[in-house]
């Protein structure tokens, strides 16, 4: 039946075989009718009926027939049903032909090959029908596989296109697929259609491990395209001059460049992903077709993929941004990846690099190392004329050199990257690395090993390492090495080594390196200021001043772990010794200079005024000024150490100048911290001990002067301090009490003393001498211009004296009275318990006691000229122009001793009292010489006691005081000599000696004259 159709029934039922897929029918029906139903029609008919959705492999052997001329089998076991169209009119079937519309084969953008082959025409718009219309990209593969031999066109199309947009979106990435069609990505620019290709690849840490797989498998299939690389390029290099070289491999193939452009970006970005992709790909030729072929290229463009692909691995290593040991890793395997790719010189694994050091200097070129390529890590990292990005055995070892040493900071603690490494060694600024070096060197004493002598000989090699990458002996010392240290100089690293080593206590190591090795890297002058100065650097950070702990520790340590270099002494070291010493005594105290901040030693160091620091540890530690020896020292040693000094002493003479002024500020200091808590004689004695003593009558000029030229403004004020003091009431006592059988007696000072007759028993009366004293004291240390308010305190207490002994004369003779009426018998009411009377008066005793107390009044009017004429002759040894005349003061001794004669009146009775009274007036003199003591020794005992006096008066008084007879406890003789005496001299002669004896002693110890016992003798 079929045999009888006609032309248009047969097309007719063509199409309605197409459009059912009725692939076996159609192939029967083409072999019966081949001159109507040609090769060009059916594959229209296909092309336009056939569903998109049906298998390829169903109809791929009736295309491949067709294509081989109409050549089907002889049999065909299909019937071929013509009841579709059998029953058609023939006009109806021409106007249903004519009404098929039937696709072209032909393409806007074929091919050039492709136009006069029908079939290659139908393959490649059948594949983009599918694709649209169904969506099935997958079975593009069996649709074009059969003819990928056929024509190259089905071939570019399958492998360059299909493959890797296939992988993309259906293989490899399957939930995220690009959105585009076949044609529609066929057609995109290269740099967008690689971009899309790669959009997901290393997107997530899961998928780093993949991106090697990634470009063999989409990158490597899509260069093989030819479309991919613009004819004639390659010879337009030195065509067009206005164009660089940069800019002519772009457009060679722009695909590529994108490539190497998302290489790059993701280095900046994620390293890891740039790292990962170069070890896992070895290039462009490293591509997977999925068994349809290999990639061809020729000599210019597998050069030029390979040359580049070079250039932008080494541009990745240059743009990590980390700084950490792995990104750094990651570098550093980068260089030794693209020497491998390359066939360059081998580099060595990290480790064993790290290990070595290697020299890398003398591989490094001279243009590698210049400065314009400092600009060269940041831009035109692609560009041929970069030398830093291109492969060769001297880029290598650059890249290596600057990534072990970026290594080895960041594992010292100094994070650094490629480029920073690389910027340091280019720029060459001293000052950056110097800063550089001082950091480093200060992590790895911070966080290194204290006692692995090994880990800091390693650390110091490769602190030198950096300095010149490993160069050899020979390199001139002159021109300027090109590590990334190679403007610091080595004796700069040196010390800062010898430096971290002594601050962790490596001494024995610093000490086998700097001083006892054959080759010192140091001269003895630089090692000993290094030494030094970290010994005060581990002094100013320590906190604890005891030094045998802590910082204090650490420098000791530091001076004495170089015997042969430091030696006892020198100079330097003994200040430090000073100053250590110094430091530890402050130990024993508690001392807070600052609310809530514990002293430390560096406030010693640095304070302005060290020695106030005394005066802190005064008011905060109670009765420390007891401990003036302990601070005397401490003072000697501040001055020792140059600590109260801005500039260094030159001479002992100024080093013992300033000694003596320091401790008499600290002797002030103790004086006013004594009378702060009420304790007048420790006070007392420092001044008459310690201030005196230095200003005896015989070089109180001398003194003066020393004081006037040096300062010393501490001593006068301390002793004019201990003069003004005044005692509570409860401290003073004015008077001793005794009691009558019947009544409380209040007796007067002078009787029933320990201390003899003519001892100032009264408790006031006596903390006055010592003020007054005091007082004489300030008057000769004092400068000139402060004579006038020690002057003024000087008669108020000579007024407050006077007034006592008023007080105590009254008293006397109230008892004076009473004795004479015990004596005459006048009194019998009342019954005297003195001692030795029985209830009985005892008329003699009575005027013995009454006598003594006369004497002892005598003694007391006499002693304040004397006194007065003592500060009076040391004021006027200071200054010219004396407040009080010699004249003035002999005249006053005169009065008083006139005054002094009528009192003398109640000794008429007395037996011997003119011989006693005699040597009493030598022994007063001999006493207010002394200082006014308490002792009936006189100038003696006070000598004794304080250690002053000139050896004249000192014996005339000394040999008065052993003329006196022996007293009762009465006050009245008990030898038998005396009333053999009283005849042989008479009252008033006995009266004009005593007055003559006193006024003498007093005035002429002012002039230096020898006493009267001298002068008979």
């Amino acid at each position: 039946m079929a045999l009888s159709l006609s032309p248009a029934k047969l097309v007719l039922l063509a199409v309605h075989y197409a459009v059912h897929g009725d692939v076996d029918s159609l192939t029967a029906l083409a072999a019966r009718h081949g001159a109507v139903l040609k090769k060009d029609l059916l594959l229209r008919i296909l092309l336009t009926y056939l569903p998109e959705t049906l298998p390829s492999s169903r109809y791929t052997d009736f295309v491949r027939q067709l294509d081989e001329r109409g050549l089907f089998p002889d049999t065909v076991p299909v019937e071929v049903d013509c009841s579709p169209v059998e029953h058609l009119a023939e006009d109806d079937a021409v106007k249903k032909v004519r009404r098929l519309r039937l696709l072209p084969l032909a393409l806007p953008d074929a091919p050039e090959s492709a136009p006069e082959d029908a079939l290659t025409l139908f393959l490649l718009r059948r594949s983009y029908k599918v694709d649209e219309e169904a969506g099935l990209l997958d079975e593009l593969p069996a649709l074009l596989l059969p003819f990928m031999d056929h024509s190259p066109c089905v071939r570019t199309l399958l492998v360059s296109t299909i493959l890797p947009l296939l992988r993309r979106n259906c293989e490899y990435y399957p939930q995220e697929p690009i959105p585009f069609t076949l044609q529609g990505f066929q057609h995109l620019p290269d740099r967008v259609a690689v971009s899309s290709l790669l959009s997901r690849s290393g997107s997530h840490d899961a998928d780093i491990s993949l991106v090697g797989r990634d470009l063999r498998g989409l990158v490597g299939p899509w260069l093989s395209g030819e479309k991919r690389w613009k004819q004639g390029t390659q010879g337009t290099h030195g065509a067009d001059s206005s164009r660089s070289a940069a800019e002519a491999d772009d457009d060679l193939c722009p695909g590529w460049d994108e490539v190497l452009r998302w290489l790059m970006t993701k280095a900046s970005k994620s390293w890891r992903v740039a790292v990962s992709a170069i070890q896992q790909w070895d290039g462009p030729g490293d591509a997977d077709l999925g068994g349809w072929g290999s990639v061809e290229f020729s000599d210019s463009q597998r050069e030029y993929l390979e040359e580049s692909y070079a250039r932008a691995a080494l541009a990745s290593a240059y743009l990590i941004p980390e700084a950490s040991l792995e990104a750094l890793d990651g570098a550093y395997t980068i260089a030794a990846r693209v020497a491998n790719l390359r066939a360059l010189d081998p580099v060595s694994p990290l480790a064993s690099a790290l290990a070595v050091l290697p020299p890398l200097t003398e591989q490094i070129s001279d243009d590698i190392l210049s400065l314009k390529n400092t600009a060269q890590m940041r831009n035109d990292l692609l560009s041929p004329s970069n030398p830093l990005t291109s492969p060769t055995d001297s880029s290598l070892a650059f890249l290596q050199a600057l990534a072990l040493s970026a290594h080895i900071l960041t594992k010292a603690g100094c994070p650094c990257t490629i480029r920073r490494a690389g910027e340091l060694a280019l720029l060459r600024d001293e000052r950056e690395q110097k800063a550089e070096a001082g950091k480093l060197i200060y992590a790895i004493s911070s966080t290194g090993p204290k006692t692995d002598d090994r880990f800091w000989i390693k650390a110091r090699n490769e602190i030198l390492w950096l300095r010149d990458w490993g160069a050899e002996d020979g390199w001139s010392p002159e021109e300027a090495a090109c590590g990334v240290f190679g403007q610091v100089k080595k004796d700069f690293l040196e010390v800062e080594i010898l430096k971290a080593l002594l601050s962790n206590t490596r001494y024995t190591l610093a000490r086998s390196i700097y001083e006892d090795a054959p080759d010192q890297p140091l001269d003895r002058g630089l090692l000993q200021d290094t030494i030094y100065a970290t010994a005060m650097t581990a002094y100013d950070n320590a906190s604890n001043p005891n030094r045998t702990r802590g910082g204090l520790k650490k420098c000791d340590e530091i001076i004495k772990a170089f015997p042969k270099t430091i030696q006892q002494s020198d100079p330097r070291a003994k200040r430090i010794e000073a100053l250590l010493q110094a430091t530890h005594s402050l130990s024993g105290y508690r001392l807070v200079l600052k609310q809530g901040e514990p002293f430390t030693p560096v406030v010693l160091r640095v304070h302005d005024d060290p020695v106030s620091i005394i005066s802190k540890i005064l008011e905060q530690n109670p009765r420390s000024y007891t401990q003036l020896h302990d601070l005397l020292t401490l003072g000697t040693h501040m001055v020792d150490a140059g600590l109260t000094t801005k500039t260094p002493l030159t001479s002992e003479k100024d080093v013992a100048r300033h000694r003596l002024s320091t401790e008499r500020r600290i002797t002030a200091m103790c004086i006013n911290a004594a009378l702060a808590e009420d304790d007048f004689e420790t006070a007392y004695s420092y001044v008459v001990n310690r201030i005196a003593p230095a200003t005896t009558p015989n070089s109180s000029s001398s003194s003066s002067s020393n004081n006037a030229t040096w300062g010393d403004d501490y001593s006068w004020k301390a002793a004019l301090q201990a003069g003004k003091y005044r005692r509570g009431h409860s401290s003073s006592s004015s008077t001793t009490t005794t009691t009558t059988t019947h009544h409380q007696r209040t007796l007067p000072s002078g009787v029933g003393s320990g201390g003899g007759l003519f001892s100032s028993a009264n408790a006031d009366v006596r903390h006055l001498e010592q003020r007054i004293e005091c007082l004489a004291t300030a008057l000769r240390v004092a400068p000139p211009h402060t004579l006038q308010e020690i002057v003024n305190a000087f008669r108020r207490a000579e007024e407050e004296l006077d007034v006592l002994v008023r007080e105590e004369q009254e008293r006397e003779d109230e008892w004076d009275a009473r004795g004479d009426q015990l004596g005459s018998g006048a009194t019998t009411t009342t019954t005297t318990t003195l001692p030795g009377l029985f209830g009985r008066p005892s008329p003699a005793s009575a005027a013995g006691a009454g006598a003594g107390r006369a004497g002892h009044h005598l003694e007391a009017k006499r002693s304040r000229p004397s006194r007065t004429a003592a500060a009076a002759a040391a004021a006027a040894g200071d200054e010219d122009a004396a407040p009080m005349s010699l004249f003035d003061l002999s005249r006053a001794s005169v009065l008083s001793a006139q005054r002094n004669l009528s009192a003398l009146s109640a000794l008429h009775r007395s037996t011997g009292l003119g011989a006693r009274l005699a040597s009493v007036g030598s022994g007063l003199g001999g006493g207010r010489r002394g200082g006014g003591g308490g002792g009936g020794g006189g100038g003696a005992g006070r000598k004794a006691s304080e250690g002053r006096g000139d050896g004249a008066s000192d014996a005339g008084d000394g040999r008065s005081s052993m003329d006196m007879p022996p007293l009762s406890a009465t006050g009245s003789t008990t030898s038998a000599g005396s009333a053999d005496e009283e005849k042989r001299v008479r009252k008033r002669d006995q009266l004009r000696e005593a007055a003559m004896g006193t006024l003498v002693s007093g005035v002429g110890w002012l002039v230096g004259a020898p006493p009267p016992s001298q002068l008979r003798d």
